[in-house]
């Protein structure tokens, strides 16, 4: 019989591309660490060591004329459909991440001028427009370019169905998302260590049944995003369960778009601000579950992150709704209350709040800062766009150019803000200028925000290269960014891991990997069965 382990999961929300903001999910973080190849990993203390499963080497080459990148692939290093990882999925990787919209961290990429194949493919050489001193977070979770690049659908929607190729332990053999299970088998072609289980089955049911699958043992362990009530269940299940918090590489956060035309004036944006609860907003994302206890008040760093400490200036935001200082703040910006609402020049402030519609926590943060907003007489409407339409088309917009239905139609989103790559780069993706292309003069994407200060950019850009310590530069920047109203930081997300004596191997995971990246040394049970 085949050794199996079941997985108990959250909703298996379609869309895998673990590189888009749209598909920033715990099912795409849980597959990518099964599949995808990473030229660095987390190891126990959190620094970057380079996966010599993958890699024979990669290091700065000296005396360069530009700050240049030479990756070793091994020889062996293959896809599951024999092809090898290459150079060309490097080039991918790059050229995707640069220019595409809605990306989690192109800053990085954005700073490479080449990318070069040498030796059949099997040596990367990459050339770099500056110094880069967080080159060893790129590259990770690469594609496999040559199934993708030429794919009708494009890369919004690519990977919308799971990998049609692996370079990790396992393999997709099923993706039912209508049953809401995913099984995975181990990839008999992988080079590395073979995994130690034949295979593992991701299974998505409510927070009630994840509880009972744990009781009874269907499950071996679960893995999701639990209320307080499911924890209080969870733990009545006693020793026969062990919990563990596991942190994700994302803070959930409400963005104030300074380029939306209500939202334009700070004045208007701090009046907002004044009209929010932000604990009840925690309490609608998290439902007082593990990530209640991860509240997030800095706009670069996630509380989980080495150097994170609270940057929020004090009292700058109130501890519950002011509607004195809402009144006051819309006052000097020119609104006057008439008949419930805020009005100005004849126009009624009315705030539209945008939230992927796959994602549940976001959909209530946006329902209930609707509603608060509407307590204070500001007008509110919620949209529920893709993930793909949200942070593919709608915030990604130029706010220069006013296209209808572009940025400029959102004023307010529920966003996550990754975590986990290099600082200085996290911190240029989320709130940098886009630069331009110099191999194109093609413009790059916004960030998400819809911000970018001209007078700023040179501390972003100085971080970035070294030039000024990461902790002086995010200092100045979230200082600003405060200052200038455009992110409410809520709460890092997190998922609870629950696990079942009979199953082995099984930890948390370095860094923000995640407990599958330690799923090849899983040891399950036989299976009741080996068919699929």
């Amino acid at each position: 019989m085949p050794v199996e382990v079941v997985v108990g999961v959250d909703e298996l929300e379609g869309g895998f591309n673990p590189h888009t903001l749209a598909d920033l999910s715990p099912t795409s973080s849980a597959l990518a660490s099964l599949m995808l190849p990473s030229v660095f990993r987390p190891a126990a203390d959190g620094s970057l060591q380079l996966d010599t499963t993958l890699m024979e080497s990669a290091e700065v080459v000296p005396d360069a004329e530009k700050f240049t990148v030479r990756y070793r692939i091994r020889r062996e290093a293959s896809w599951s459909d024999g092809a090898p990882i290459a150079a060309e999925d490097f080039v991918y990787l790059w050229e995707q991440l640069r220019s595409q919209p809605g990306v989690a961290d192109p800053a990085g990429y954005q700073l490479i001028d080449d990318v070069a194949s040498r030796q059949g493919g099997k040596t990367v050489e990459v050339t770099f427009a500056k110094p880069y001193p967080g080159w060893q977070t790129l590259f990770t979770n690469l594609l496999p370019a040559h199934l993708l690049r030429d794919a009708p659908r494009g890369w919004a929607t690519v990977l919308d169905e799971g990998y049609p190729a692996s370079g990790g332990p396992f393999a997709i053999r099923q993706v039912d998302l209508d049953r809401g299970e995913i099984i995975l088998e181990r990839n008999d072609r992988y080079w590395g260590p073979p995994a130690k289980s034949d295979r593992i089955v991701l299974r998505a049911v409510d927070k009630a049944r994840q509880v009972e699958a744990l009781r009874s043992g269907d499950s071996h362990l679960a893995v999701f995003g639990a209320d307080a009530a499911t924890m209080r269940s969870l733990h009545e299940l006693g020793d026969a369960v062990q919990l563990i918090t596991v942190p994700r590489p994302a803070t959930m956060q409400v963005l104030l778009r300074p380029d939306s035309r209500a939202l334009a004036d700070v004045t208007v944006r701090n009046a907002v601000l004044a009209a929010l609860d932000r604990q009840a907003l925690i309490e609608a994302g998290t439902g007082g579950g593990p990530a209640e206890q991860l509240q997030a008040h800095a706009q670069v760093l996630a509380p989980s992150e080495r150097g994170y400490t609270p940057t929020e200036p004090a009292g700058a935001l109130p501890r519950r709704p002011d509607p004195a200082q809402v009144e006051r703040l819309l006052g000097e910006a020119g609104y006057q209350r008439s008949g419930g609402a805020w009005v100005r020049d004849g126009r009624p402030l009315n705030l539209v709040i945008a939230a992927p519609f796959e994602h549940e926590s976001y959909l209530k943060i946006a329902e209930a800062a609707a509603q608060q907003l509407r307590d204070q007489g500001i007008q509110a409407t919620v949209v529920t766009p893709t993930g793909d339409q949200l942070f593919g088309e709608m915030l990604a917009t130029s706010p220069r150019t006013g296209e209808s239905g572009g940025a400029g139609s959102v004023d307010m989103a529920i966003a996550p803000r990754p975590a986990g790559g290099d600082p200085a780069a996290m911190m240029a993706s989320s709130f940098g200028c886009p630069g331009v292309a110099a191999d194109s003069e093609q413009p790059f994407p916004y960030n998400v925000a819809g911000f970018c200060d001209e007078l700023l950019q040179p501390t972003i850009d100085a971080a970035m290269t070294g030039q000024v310590p990461f902790a002086d530069a995010a200092a100045n920047v979230e200082s600003v960014v405060w200052r200038e109203a455009i992110a409410l930081p809520l709460y890092q997300q997190a998922q609870v891991l629950a696990v079942r004596r009979e199953v082995t191997g099984v930890q948390a995971g370095f860094g923000l990997s995640g407990p599958f990246s330690t799923a090849a040394d899983w040891v399950g049970t036989p299976a009741d069965n080996d068919g699929y």
